[in-house]
């Protein structure tokens, strides 16, 4: 353990203000109406100073030694502190990097708890806890105080009333989602007032509201709004980290969003989009933090207690063990680093009454190290009365060893599911021995998700996410293009799936954009017809392009934004969506609540799979590896319902098809064409009559008695 002297308080309280003994709960800083509680949890420090700022965040006006320790709990009382106090903490112990331990009290840290923070955040190398450049590299410790140049922590008031509680509580079956960024959203979109785009306030816009509601979705997934930080390396390349998969505070709304307070406006746009109907999901990054590797700054958790909060190598506690690639991973294995997260999750919900959230990596929230779903943390939640009938969705799978956990997360839960995203990727593009795996996707992935009394909603499927192509740029680019990152196009995947119709990028190819629109309308539909939850891309609906970038986390431009102008021309299919939607809320059966059996007990089918000719496949027209077309009916959940058959011809030619015989159907009537200038022009069929399912096209028709 390398020793170090320790820095002096500089001043106890004045008479205006007493000290006390406090209260180790709730964590954070909590005023009562008369003063401020303050509470931290480390438990390998050994002495934790709370110090005020100036209203400027410039001045360290004051430094006290928080008096009392409850078990890992360093807490004290301050009359007379009250809400917007800037403060931070220095805490002390061992700087002793092969132990696991990196405390440095010259290191000014904010508040794990924080609801909001103040000042302003430069980069300076003072924010290392060693000295730069020094041959003994990160044990060399660093005494420089990186107050001047890091945020403070702010007394916040709680108080909030909202005039009603509740969202609109969709029911999973219903649940249609759309994933967006707040700023790339409506940074572009010129029927939004100027002043409000690329905010908060701009996603509660009647406009855009108006938009959510034509397309039919039912909630919008936000990318994360956790206050996060541009990397470095980033601003020393004058780029930004867009996304947001940089959290440093799991309690404050980002600030860049908003005009001025991020906290009500975050509020009253949530208030805004359940008044429509629509219900807000966030995407939340709990599985690291901004402080990076071993070399990275100490902000908050790695100076205050590096070896409770994050994963360390066994074997070598001085490095992380880097299972989320971004340097460093949460421990949650750990209780008190569980109840933050647990807090904030609680938080989110009762402070803004979000309806959901999506955990990014979300493999390594359940791992012990390795992955478990009967970990504490899905434990925890199942139990939780306020978190037990939120909607949790999971990316599940992290970079670690049995990182890929796609169907291995317990009940409760839905997940990302890249066996759909994969399966439809490759049949749009022509790919072929893949019949199998279409049908499975369509129907919701049994072979993932059907255990655990876990019901189809537990898939959602999705054929473009924020992280890749557009749905534009996936038939339009067969290589990522992400030149602009600075990166020598090493970043992104290289694993697309993707085609380009004949010419890579933008083209005046008539036949070009025929092709790329035809796809698009696909994908689309497909994913409205899959059993399971449905998630799509914003812009997708108006054929937003990234001009190949698979990879914009650092693009905060035209590139990651949302090009609008598109907008009423013949790529804009927000209407066709619509139509989807509704069609989609028509039929039951495109949204079980339970798994599809094939034969019921009593004879009849709720599946049955088609060839050609209108009879029930058998193995050997599974097994055709060059096949390309299938076709099949979902029975109606109940006597008053119409079945529905669908159709799906990947073929590069027409396919005659006949209409099967279904019990009480004695016609079928067309509901959608992808291929038809009016998709949804309507079509009769008699039972048993031929017709020519064309070539490319995704086609559904309603049986009639």
């Amino acid at each position: 353990m390398l020793s170090h002297r320790l820095l002096p308080s500089i001043s106890f309280l004045n008479a205006n203000g007493r000290l006390g003994a406090g209260s180790p709960y709730p964590l954070g800083a909590t005023w009562d109406g008369r003063g401020t509680n303050f509470a931290l949890f480390s438990a390998n420090a050994t002495k934790v100073e709370l110090c005020l700022f100036d209203k400027e965040g410039r001045r360290e006006t004051k430094r006290i030694a928080l008096p009392e320790r409850t078990e890992d709990i360093w807490h004290g009382y301050l009359s007379n502190v009250t809400p917007g106090q800037l403060y931070g903490y220095r805490v002390h112990g061992p700087y002793d990097p092969d132990a696991g331990h990196r405390f440095n009290p010259n290191k000014l840290l904010v508040d794990p708890y924080s609801r909001q923070l103040g000042g302003n955040f430069a980069w300076t190398d003072a924010h290392l806890a060693y000295r730069v450049g020094h041959k003994s590299e990160d044990y060399a410790f660093d005494r420089r105080d990186n107050a001047r140049h890091m945020y403070k922590s702010v007394v916040v008031d709680p108080a909030h009333t909202w005039e009603r509680t509740g969202g609109p509580r969709v029911p999973w079956e219903d649940t249609i989602i759309y994933e967006a960024h707040v700023k790339g959203l409506t940074r572009t979109r010129h029927d939004v007032p100027e002043e409000l785009r690329g905010t908060y306030r701009g996603l509660a816009d009647p406009a855009a509201i108006k938009h959510l509601r034509r397309l039919g979705v039912t909630a919008i997934e936000l990318l994360p709004i956790h206050l996060f930080l541009d990397d470095r390396q980033l601003v020393d390349r004058n780029l930004h980290n867009y996304w947001g998969y940089n959290s440093l505070i799991f309690f404050a709304p980002e600030p860049r969003y908003a005009r001025e307070s991020a906290a009500h406006e975050f509020r009253s746009t949530v208030a805004a989009l359940h008044d429509a109907g629509i219900e807000v999901i966030l995407d939340v990054v709990y599985n690291h933090t901004a402080e990076g590797n071993h070399l990275g700054p100490t902000l908050c958790y790695r100076g205050i207690d590096n070896a409770s909060y994050y994963w360390l190598m066994p074997d070598n506690p001085r490095f992380y063990d880097n299972v989320t690639g971004t340097g460093n991973a949460l421990k949650l294995a750990h209780p008190r680093v569980t109840q933050m997260v647990l807090d904030s999750l609680r938080h989110w919900v009762e402070t803004f009454h979000v309806d959901g959230f999506r955990f990014d990596l979300a493999t390594e929230l359940g791992r012990m190290p390795a992955f478990d779903r009967n970990a504490p943390f899905f434990a925890a939640i199942r139990q939780d009365p306020v978190l037990a009938g939120i909607k949790m969705i999971a990316e599940p799978w992290d970079l670690g060893m049995g990182g890929y956990q796609v169907g291995g997360f317990p009940n409760g839960w839905s997940e990302w599911n890249d066996k759909y995203r994969s399966a439809l990727r490759r049949y749009w593009r022509g790919d072929g021995d893949i019949l199998g795996d279409v049908a499975s996707a369509m129907t919701g992935s049994a072979p993932q998700f059907n255990h655990d009394n876990r019901g189809p909603r537990a898939s959602i499927n999705h054929v473009t996410v924020h992280d890749g192509f557009t749905l534009a740029d996936l038939v339009s680019y067969e290589h990522k293009h992400n030149e602009a990152n600075g990166e020598d196009n090493r970043d992104g995947s290289d694993d697309n799936l993707s085609t380009n119709c004949g010419a890579e990028g933008a083209t005046v190819d008539s036949a070009i954009l025929d092709c790329r629109r035809r796809l698009r309308r696909n994908q689309l539909a497909c994913l409205m017809l899959a059993q399971g939850v449905p998630l799509m891309l914003a812009g997708d609906e108006v054929g937003n392009s990234q001009d190949g970038n698979n990879n914009t986390y650092c693009q905060d431009n035209e590139t990651g934004w949302i090009d609008w102008s598109a907008a009423g021309s013949p790529d804009d299919m927000t209407d066709f969506v619509g139509q989807l939607t509704r069609l989609r809320q028509t039929f039951p059966q495109l949204k079980p609540i339970r798994w599809l059996q094939g034969e019921r007990g009593d004879g009849t089918h709720d599946v049955m799979w088609l060839t050609p000719a209108g009879t029930a496949m058998t193995e050997s027209d599974w097994s055709f590896p060059d096949a390309r077309f299938l076709a099949y009916v979902l029975g109606p959940v109940d006597d008053t319902g119409h079945p529905l058959l669908l159709v799906l011809n990947g073929a590069a030619n027409a396919v005659a098809v006949t209409a099967p015989d279904w019990p009480n159907v004695a016609r079928w009537s067309r509901i959608l064409c992808t291929m038809q200038d009016d998709p949804f022009a309507p079509f009769t069929l008699e039972r048993g009559a031929s017709y020519d399912a064309p070539a490319g096209a995704v086609m559904a028709f309603a049986g009639e008695p």
